[in-house]
């Protein structure tokens, strides 16, 4: 069972009486078909699905499965109709494609009710800007939270830490050879050569390689450009690795988070604090098995503190809110949440902890709207993970 609240939005959107494009993007595997499947179950609307998974790449494709809608839907009652292209960004030229049958319909007044999945955000959102603007709205789908895998698959808050989000990986945790097996073929080596390769220009495969691979292994921790590259087996520089973050931050794989200044220019010129989406890319290059891991308080810290900035970045994603840290001299605070004019700062530890004087130096120069020390003496990085993060921006 898909259990986000996506689901709802989606039924409200598909159901209201002005129509958009309902684009559903995010990185692979974590359920935007199921989620779609859900919806044709429960939407009072007849419609028609149409994988481009196993056809031919041409656009001819696309006006063939509307024209089945078009047939469709006088023999279903005249109304409203929905119309599911997945993978869409699998046919050549797709947003021309849309962008020219939308149209036929929108001058015919014919209702057709359109969503596009895909799980290559790059594609798809450059045929948004480039033939769709201003007939499509965009549902973000993240990485799946610890209370939507405990809900879903029964993990337990250390299993979420170690195991990371993807549904389609719940089942292999047992056999942890496998587990490992599945998230590096099936979701990182197809997103790195399929949604980033084979679509973008990227003249130094390997170093993207490298850069995530070292991206992972320091996950929590700041690190410059320079100071990577001096780890990296391969000729480069720093601007082509900034290109590179980039990418892998577009696709949900790792972020380089920037530091907290009140000039932009200053934030966006700060080393980069490094943070994986998911904390299964984390784990599945680590040494350590899970049981091993959780008794090692170095690496299970890592991980505790990878998993709150994994799930702040998924969040800012859907909420268009800023992740920042902040770092001057000796003082330092793991993540600042930017919404508008609020910023929140949190310090995580997974032990003890009563002061922290990062936190108080923060206050005292920037007055947040909140500040959060997570610790197993305060609020613990297990119930913090069960947050609703946006209420923390409310009073």
């Amino acid at each position: 069972m898909f259990t986000r609240s996506q689901l709802n939005l989606l039924l409200d959107r598909s159901s209201a009486k002005r129509k958009f494009i309902q684009i559903i993007t995010g990185t692979r595997q974590i359920g935007k078909t199921t989620l779609v499947e859900q919806l044709l179950q429960k939407v009072k609307i007849p419609g028609h699905y149409a994988s481009a998974d196993m056809t031919a790449s041409s656009p001819v494709w696309i006006n063939q499965q509307w024209e089945i809608a078009r047939i469709k839907q006088p023999h279903s009652g005249g109304g409203p109709f929905l119309l599911v292209f997945d993978e869409i960004q699998k046919i050549q030229d797709w947003s021309e494609a849309v962008k020219k049958e939308w149209d036929r319909d929108t001058r015919e007044k014919r209702d057709i009710r359109l969503i596009l999945l895909g799980s290559s955000t790059l594609l798809l959102e450059k045929g948004l800007r480039e033939s769709l603007a201003g007939r499509f709205e965009l549902i973000k789908l993240p990485h799946w939270s610890f209370a939507e895998m405990r809900e879903a698959f029964g993990f337990s808050e250390e299993e979420y830490v170690w195991y990371g989000g993807y549904p389609g990986a719940a089942e292999l945790i047992s056999d942890e050879k496998r587990w490992k097996d599945y998230i590096r073929h099936s979701i990182i080596e197809a997103t790195i050569f399929r949604d980033i390769l084979q679509l973008t220009n990227v003249q130094k495969p390997a170093v993207l390689r490298q850069l995530f691979e070292l991206g992972c292994s320091y996950s929590g921790q700041i690190l410059s450009y320079t100071k990577m590259l001096g780890r990296i087996m391969d000729k480069g520089n720093t601007t082509t690795l900034a290109h590179y973050q980039n990418l892998l931050d577009q696709v949900w794989f790792l972020s380089g988070i920037q530091k907290y200044s009140r000039s932009e220019v200053t934030a966006r010129g700060s080393i980069p604090k490094w943070n994986v989406y998911n904390t299964s890319f984390l784990s599945v290059s680590s040494e350590y098995s899970f049981s091993d891991a959780v008794k090692s308080p170095e690496t299970w810290g890592r991980h505790v503190e990878s998993a709150v900035g994994a799930y702040l970045l998924n969040e800012a994603r859907i909420h268009n809110w800023k992740v920042l840290y902040w770092r001057d001299g000796n003082y330092e605070v793991d993540y600042i949440i930017k919404s508008g004019s609020k910023i929140i700062a949190l310090e995580v530890k997974s032990g003890r902890i009563r002061f922290h004087a990062g936190m108080e130096e923060f206050n005292r120069r920037f007055r947040p709207y909140r500040s959060l020390l997570i610790s197993s003496d305060s609020l613990s990085w297990k119930e913090f993970l069960e947050l609703n993060l946006e209420e923390l921006f409310r009073k």
